[in-house]
């Protein structure tokens, strides 16, 4: 008999458990060039994506592939440092596996980080957002398809998708750091070609603060597991016809390198809080 998505995930999350005495409650994605963070993980148990059964490759550059089961300020966490993708060629179904993984491992709550496009003429390049809400232009749902009620419900309330309760947490944190964190929504796009300044234009009409091309089809599938989620964008670019110059995953690189600092503090301050 063929595993189902659930078992797979199960024998994965089994694989590192065996890894670490470490049972974490708190799980964090480490987006394109953000994944210095992982560095501040302590007592940590590095597994490569390469060794865990099931579990997908990322081929792109800023995403160092490999899973984190250690501590931050005595709170065991574990750290995806780095993520897939849909354009990849990946399906929904593996795209939001290592997510299914970490229920497994029984997170809670799931931080989610990205490099994302300012549509908000208000945001700044470098600047950290929280993300309030989001519409999915992936033309996927990863939890369509077959039915495993193991796996949760099947439809299912997400209009708290990005836990108010956990972007207060955060935001008090923010102020004691005299840091400026704003919120916005969040719109996802397949990719991997960036926006045209008429899609950019159609996002802002819809509402839309922020861009990119990944998080959401993850906070899917979290919710269903009902596991609480904090979105977490670090604008590395201002979006096409917005900023003159072309755009470049280059880019996106460098100004998440310029910012990880800041980051990282803001996560290793808020985790003990997100513990409680």
């Amino acid at each position: 008999m063929a595993s189902t998505l659930f078992d797979k995930a199960s024998e994965a999350a089994q694989f590192v458990l065996a890894r670490t005495a470490l049972r974490p409650k708190i799980g964090i994605v480490l987006g394109s060039g953000l994944g210095s963070f992982a560095s501040q993980v302590e007592q940590a148990a590095a597994v490569p994506y390469a060794e865990i059964p099931h579990f997908p490759q990322s081929t792109v550059p800023g995403h160092s592939g490999r899973l984190l089961i250690g501590t931050i300020s005595g709170v065991s966490v574990a750290v995806m440092q780095g993520r897939v993708h849909a354009y990849e060629g990946y399906s929904s179904d593996e795209v939001t596996f290592p997510v299914r993984v970490l229920g497994r491992l029984g997170v809670k709550t799931l931080v989610l980080t990205n490099a994302a496009g300012g549509i908000n003429p208000a945001f700044r390049q470098g600047q950290l957002v929280l993300i309030s809400d989001h519409i999915n232009l992936s033309g996927r749902n990863p939890v369509s398809g077959a039915y495993d009620e193991r796996c949760g419900l099947r439809f299912f309330d997400m209009s708290d998708a990005y836990s108010a309760r956990l972007r207060a947490l955060a935001k008090d944190t923010a102020e004691d750091m005299d840091l400026d964190l704003e919120e916005g929504v969040y719109v996802s796009v397949l990719g991997p070609s960036f926006e045209t300044p008429a899609e950019i234009r159609a996002f802002r009409t819809m509402g839309a603060d922020l861009v990119g091309m990944s998080t959401v089809q993850e906070t899917i599938v979290a919710r269903q597991m009902e596991i609480e989620v904090l979105g977490i964008s670090c604008v590395t670019n201002l979006a096409a016809g917005i900023q003159a110059t072309p755009l470049s995953h280059e880019e996106v690189l460098e100004t998440g390198r310029a910012v990880e600092a800041r980051l990282a503090e803001l996560l290793t301050r808020l985790i003990p809080t997100l513990a409680k």
